[in-house]
């Protein structure tokens, strides 16, 4: 892909604005316990505000298999059709739980980049994971015991092990990881659900979190290298299935499970978008703040290509957006 053929400046806050969209809508579900409710506004919302974008893309990675998705699944066409061909990823609700059950960290992602260059997981759905920022980048090890990646992880950071902060899925998978973390002396962050959101807390130097450690969505490594990829972070991961259906399937598809996968071989270009916005808010990204007659978003943004990371605070009027939006917003 030629440079006149990648997305601008002005695409990468389109780009934002999906997750924006996306993030508006799902968030008046916040604590309601209905959780497909919830994300089946996000889509809707983010479908819609794709349509609009001069990008041909094609989503990589979306709702998937699992969710048995109407809109935004894998492989559909999305965009205008002019512009630049992408691969596209995303999340409409990264933590459906955390929404429904109005805890913090819910987050809506887009990452963009030129096509082909995505890493498909096939019907790969989880995947052992190893976060960390640019600090550690050159210390860790997917393969070595806990206790030497964090002793390796406190030193390049200058810090006692006993300082680290891990953030950790609490699944009953991780129970001997967890074990070995405590052992370790090291502190955890437990969280029910968001791994896209515990790989960006990792690589955040502002962030109480040092590194992420355990197995999470394949799918959700994607969008994370997306954001890791700029940052100057690594991810290293290699795929984990968590079950004899998935693990034949992965083997059938011709896929090595010893392979280790990092922010390079899950997203082959540097010219690649990111884009989060929070929905419930939490100590990552501020959630979705109901004015009346509008709202407050907050939101991140990278760019690849220069290395750029943004913040954005939006203030939205439904007044005037309403005007010219399809998505009711304001009810």
């Amino acid at each position: 892909m030629s440079e006149k053929e990648f997305p601008d400046r002005n695409l990468a806050f389109d780009l934002v604005r999906v997750t924006e969209a996306a993030a508006l809508a799902s968030a008046r579900w916040l604590g309601k316990g209905d959780k497909n409710a919830g994300d089946g506004a996000a889509v809707d919302a983010m479908r819609m505000s794709f349509n609009s974008l001069p990008i041909q893309g094609r989503v990589v990675i979306g709702e998937g298999e699992k969710d048995k998705a109407p809109m935004l699944f894998n492989g559909e066409t999305i965009g205008n059709g002019t512009g630049p061909r992408l691969d596209i990823a995303v999340d409409p609700v990264e933590g459906t739980n955390l929404l429904a059950l109005g805890r913090p960290n819910a987050i809506s992602v887009v990452g963009a980049a030129p096509e082909g260059s995505m890493f498909n997981p096939g019907p790969s759905f989880y995947m052992k994971k190893l976060v960390v920022g640019s600090a550690a980048r050159n210390v860790v090890d997917l393969d070595a015991p806990v206790a030497v990646n964090l002793q390796n992880i406190a030193k390049a950071l200058g810090k006692d092990v006993t300082d680290l902060v891990v953030f950790v899925l609490e699944k009953p998978r991780h129970q001997q990881l967890i074990r070995d973390i405590r052992k370790a002396g090291a502190r955890i962050q437990l969280n029910t659900d968001g791994d896209v959101a515990g790989a960006l807390m990792a690589i955040d130097e502002h962030s109480e979190i040092d590194v992420m450690m355990g197995t999470g969505g394949t799918p959700e490594g994607v969008l994370a290298a997306c954001a890791i990829k700029s940052s100057g972070g690594v991810l290293l991961a290699r795929l984990d299935p968590q079950s004899e259906t998935e693990k034949r399937a992965i083997i059938d598809a011709g896929i090595d499970l010893r392979q280790i996968l990092d922010e390079n071989t899950l997203v082959r270009s540097d010219d690649v978008l990111f884009a989060a916005t929070g929905i419930s808010g939490g100590t990552f990204l501020r959630g979705v703040k109901y004015l009346g007659q509008g709202a407050v978003t907050h939101s991140l943004l990278i760019r690849g290509k220069t290395g750029t990371v943004r913040y954005v605070e939006a203030h939205h009027n439904w007044n005037k957006l309403m005007k010219i939006s399809p998505i009711p917003y304001d009810c």
